[in-house]
């Protein structure tokens, strides 16, 4: 094979450890974790032999859509890569670098120098509006995988940092009892999946089905929850405009006087403003908790590494308790680094530096909310808010940020 006849595969996050004379002599190299040393890889290769002109090539998110690929030569692709985090990257060295183009790969050549150009031409694909992007989902892990498949259809890349931990409530008593007492509600109203499904959950636990909610009107909140309810085989009676509470009363489809509703929540910092306007109405609600949100008890390192590192272009948030469940996991970690002045130490064992202030850590990072109450929470805690959804629903999140990042439109602070 004209390309070569072996090849090796090394991690280089020790760089000082490996055999650099004998990887020099090897015509194929897959290096992986070595992007923070290219430039030592790089030096090491040339001082053991190897030709400065050797093709080289640098692969983040290797096969998927948002595929980014470096290409030069030994001589070339230090230059060629500055000011670029390359950490993660799979660093492939030799002639086989050439066989992309005859291979037919499509995907974002990022940097070709013109000495190689002519010997490697690497296809380019329709760029996809997020291709390149990294994106951090705040969502449960039990919920994000739908947006997180929005958004990997648009090029991103996906982080998942899990705000909220979904539990059952301290207690079942009140849920219980609702249930038990069900005929004696006109409306029931649920304002979130977790809500439908912890509901039913209930009801079957306490030996009945849908059944029982015969001669009950439902009322839900957002596309999801409706989605939700429909899995049980119902069909809500009413969906306010906009996907949103705020419009729920407003748009109610009867007087609410007399009306006694059942109102399936979270334990603590749920939606004291609906049940509110409801009781103005003259309704009787009964609040009932049906699950808990908590928050998770520290950043996983690696997340706080990325940020970091700068690796992070878009936060997004689905409900203002990912906001506030994002912020306090942001003050821990900033506190702690402050406290103890230490470095942390990455996903890869790098050191990074110790965090500076808190907001710089949002310094060039894209914040976006999913509609208004989260916008106003982002506000508050985060100082701002740079794009909202003008539909309030992960589909319309999604379309906010894709429109933000092309430069169409969507609502950011500066136009507010």
């Amino acid at each position: 094979c004209d390309n070569g006849k072996a090849f090796a595969v090394v991690t280089a996050h020790q760089p000082e450890q490996l055999d650099w004379e004998a990887l020099a002599r090897i015509d194929t190299l897959a290096i992986l974790m070595g992007g923070r040393h290219l430039a030592e890889i790089v030096q090491q290769l040339q001082r053991y032999g190897r030709s400065h002109q050797t093709p080289i090539a640098l692969i983040r998110n290797g096969g998927r859509p948002q595929q980014q690929v470096w290409l030069g030569t030994l001589s070339t692709i230090v230059n060629q890569t500055l000011g670029i985090s390359l950490s993660p990257v799979v660093i492939v060295v030799g002639e086989v670098v050439g066989l992309r183009a005859s291979m037919g790969l499509a995907d974002q050549d990022q940097s070709q120098s013109e000495g190689y150009q002519d010997k490697v031409q690497g296809a380019t694909a329709t760029t996809k509006a997020l291709t390149g992007k990294t994106v951090l989902v705040t969502r449960s892990a039990s919920q994000s995988q739908k947006f997180n498949q929005l958004l990997a259809q648009q090029g991103a890349t996906i982080i998942e940092m899990p705000t909220l931990v979904i539990t059952p409530p301290s207690s079942w008593a009140g849920l219980d009892y609702a249930i038990a007492n069900l005929a004696n509600f006109d409306w029931l109203i649920l304002t979130s999946s977790n809500g439908v499904d912890y509901f039913f959950k209930r009801l079957l636990d306490n030996g009945k089905d849908a059944r029982a909610l015969v001669g009950i009107k439902i009322a839900v909140v957002g596309k999801k929850t409706a989605a939700s309810l429909k899995q049980h085989n119902l069909q809500p009676d009413f969906i306010p405009p906009n996907f949103v509470a705020d419009s729920l009363v407003e748009h109610f489809p009867e007087s609410l006087t007399n009306k006694q509703v059942l109102f399936p929540r979270v334990e603590t910092g749920g939606r004291e403003v609906l049940v509110k306007e409801l009781t103005e109405k003259g309704a009787q609600v009964v609040e009932v908790a049906a699950y808990e949100s908590g928050c998770p008890d520290y950043m996983a390192p690696a997340i706080l590494d990325a940020w970091q590192q700068r690796a992070i272009d878009i936060v997004t948030f689905a409900s203002s308790k990912t906001v506030k469940n994002f912020y306090k996991l942001l003050k821990q970690a900033f506190n702690s680094s402050t406290e103890t002045n230490q470095a942390y130490s990455s996903a890869d064992g790098e050191q990074s530096p110790p965090l500076k202030t808190l907001h710089s850590l949002l310094d060039n990072v894209c914040i976006a909310s999913i509609g208004p109450q989260t916008s106003e929470s982002c506000r508050q805690l985060l100082g701002r808010v740079d794009v909202e959804a003008v539909e309030y629903t992960l589909e319309g999140l999604t379309e906010a940020i894709v429109a933000w990042e092309t430069g169409r439109g969507g609502k950011t602070e500066k136009q507010r």
